[in-house]
């Protein structure tokens, strides 16, 4: 490809994610307008009503206000650090009434969030109104950067512009240094060949990680390797989550870790390597924070006709400006890694800084735009992550059905397959579990490690099942619940469906099969459970029915109830999975994403229970295929 047509290829990117932005902005301007609190309040989308607590300035000098949730603290919400938010007030007369100001979230610990605001808001009228709640705003931020990455990436020169026509263009081979293989001990054939496939190469490499084989462990070493030859690489996730686990496996080899950004996870370990918590530890701080309140106190007590007001505030700042440079140099100066989100990566922290290597995890879960965000500021890049796994989110069906859904991960598989290492041994799955995954998504390559392949928790059990559910349709009495039909039912655009039947034979399920494992058992071996769903209002029904029943109280900390997404990266000894589609049309909306059943699947150690109506889901071939696995299963057993 020439440049010309890969500069018009990422236009075209650009203009896709323009469509995205401006059907992302219309659908919250809708939401906004429509949705009442209540329902935001159920998606997980707004606190309400909060308590206004404390304001003060933060380590970064940002007024930071701290709200409590009052109500509702059931209820998993979509607050997470760099989010944009809004507050809002109700009244009989005026309705809904936003403030005249957008805040950040700097973290949040359970009912506990932490807001910076803007230096000029009155924090006086959020704690004086009796009412306040919080909600999400739309995010232009991350938009913005992308596009300008996108700009950057279409006007590059230099390296810059090498990286982007490389990963274009098939004839043009990635570069790669030449040397004997490296021996590491404690990784296994395809691991050691992936660290070694870095380490050689000099422009790109892709670490392809299949569920359970070891992804983060493999690019643990990668870096770690990479730091022997690299004073100093940039390691980035598409999730606050992902760079905190990394960061975490990091730290724990003993390496000097900047998280720029708070965790997700709130807790002393995963505080001590931000960027903040260092800030403030460091020794010079203290005189800092004299200075930033000097300048404060100045502004606020300002007198008319003072004509030494400006020399004083500028020799303050003058100094402030000098300590925090000098702070910042040595923080950095002393980390071996800068870690952030993709976005995170536009810190003002990282201007002008530049790096050997970019590694890049949850590669496959990123729009490609977000990945130029850091581009700009390598040599070379490694990405990890499984393009059969899940995609990135995209809510504009205009914009996905144009491309906007491949990754730069898929479009360098694709256009250099020589820059990609499978790793092929996984040890997570009973060998019936992943046989399944690895046939249909990674042409067999996928083998059991010895030590997992015939786990399990009972004897003569199937590791794999499919429990119809369209038997009951025409038969409702032989069903636990004869009273409900186990048709889907649609309750609005942004919850999609519930099968309530369905629902409650899965809580039955479970039970019947707790009881053949055995309370004691289940609680001393922590036997954990995790039922998933691809729909969000079954995923809070299920969550309704486990709380009611009196049966599985023992047990509650060891379920876990949640969607695909929300299981990524996660794995448990049992998933049962609700699929909730069930029509006379064999329509399946979403579940068409073989991906998303591909993780649900195989978040699984010993046990995968499917309950769905056949009918309707085998009507599609991949459906079709699991049924008959499953089948087969079943009856290899009985024989």
């Amino acid at each position: 490809m020439q440049t010309a047509s890969v500069i018009q290829a990422l236009q075209q990117q650009r203009l896709l994610l323009q469509l995205e932005y401006q059907s992302e902005k219309e659908a919250y301007r809708q939401q906004t307008e429509t949705i009442g609190i209540g329902r935001k309040v159920k998606r997980g989308d707004a606190w309400w009503p909060l308590r206004v607590s404390k304001s003060y300035y933060n380590s970064l000098n940002q007024l930071a206000v701290e709200v409590y949730r009052t109500s509702d603290t059931d209820i998993e919400h979509n607050f997470e650090y760099g989010r944009s938010v809004v507050f809002f007030t109700e009244t009989e007369t005026s309705g809904i009434c936003y403030f005249p100001f957008t805040g950040v979230v700097s973290y949040v610990d359970g009912d506990r969030m932490v807001v910076t605001v803007p230096d000029n808001t009155r924090i006086i009228d959020l704690q004086g109104t009796e009412k306040v709640g919080i909600q999400l705003s739309f995010d232009e931020t991350s938009y913005r950067l992308m596009m300008e990455a996108l700009d950057r990436a279409i006007r590059g020169k230099g390296r810059l512009g090498y990286l982007r026509d490389l990963f274009y263009t098939p004839h043009q081979k990635p570069e790669t240094f030449s040397f004997q293989p490296l021996h590491f001990p404690y990784l296994n054939k395809t691991q050691e060949e992936a660290v070694n496939e870095v380490l050689r190469a000099k422009d790109v490499a892709v670490v392809h990680g299949p569920p359970g084989t070891g992804k983060t462990t493999t690019l643990v070493e990668a870096i770690r390797e990479t730091l022997m030859r690299e004073n100093q690489v940039l390691v980035c996730a598409q999730s606050n989550m992902a760079v905190d686990w990394i960061s975490e496996k990091l730290v724990d080899r003993g390496i000097n870790v900047i998280r720029i950004g708070n965790p997700t996870r709130v807790n002393d370990k995963m505080l001590s390597f931000t960027y903040e918590r260092r800030f403030e530890g460091h020794p010079d701080y203290p005189q800092l924070w004299a200075l930033r309140k000097a300048i404060r106190d100045l502004r606020s007590h300002r007198k008319r006709g003072d004509e030494k007001y400006h020399q004083r505030l500028e020799s303050l700042k003058s100094r402030a400006t000098e300590l925090e440079i000098r702070i910042n140099s040595e923080l950095f100066g002393e980390a071996r890694v800068i870690a952030s989100t993709l976005v995170g990566a536009a810190n003002r922290l990282l201007d002008g800084q530049k790096y050997g290597t970019l590694f890049i995890d949850e590669a496959a879960q990123a729009l490609e735009a977000a990945c130029w965000i850091p581009l700009r500021r390598v040599s070379r890049v490694v990405l990890a992550g499984d393009h059969c796994q899940l995609p990135p989110t995209v809510k504009s069906i205009a914009a996905l059905k144009a491309g906007l859904g491949k990754t730069l991960m898929e479009r360098i598989v694709e256009t250099h397959p020589e820059a990609v290492t499978l790793l092929r041994i996984q040890y997570r799955m009973n060998d019936d579990i992943m046989r399944f995954s690895s046939d249909f998504f990674y042409h067999g390559q996928v083998e059991s490690a010895p030590e997992v392949r015939f786990r399990g928790i009972l004897d003569l059990d199937t590791p794999m099942e499919w429990i119809d559910t369209s038997k009951y349709l025409d038969n409702p009495d032989n069903s636990e619940v004869p009273e409900l039909s186990f048709k889907e039912e649609f309750v609005g655009e942004s919850y999609g469906r519930i099968n309530k039947a369905e629902g409650m034979l899965t809580m039955h399920v479970l039970q019947q099969y707790f009881e053949r494992i055995g309370k004691q058992r289940l609680l001393d071996e922590r036997i954990d459970v995790g039922i998933i769903s691809p729909y969000r209002a079954q995923v809070q029904y299920l969550r309704r029915l486990l709380t009611k029943r009196e049966y599985f109280k023992p047990f509650r900390r060891q379920i876990s109830i949640n969607t695909v997404d929300g299981f990524q990266g996660q794995e448990r000894d049992v998933i049962v999975i609700s699929l909730v589609r069930s029509n006379d049309e064999g329509q399946i909306g979403f579940l068409r994403d073989l991906r998303r059943m591909n993780v649900a699947i195989t978040r699984a150690r010993m046990k995968v229970i499917i309950l769905g109506n056949r009918q309707t889901m085998t009507r599609h071939p991949f459906y079709r295929q699991l049924w008959q696995y499953c089948k087969k299963q079943l009856e290899t057993q009985k024989i």
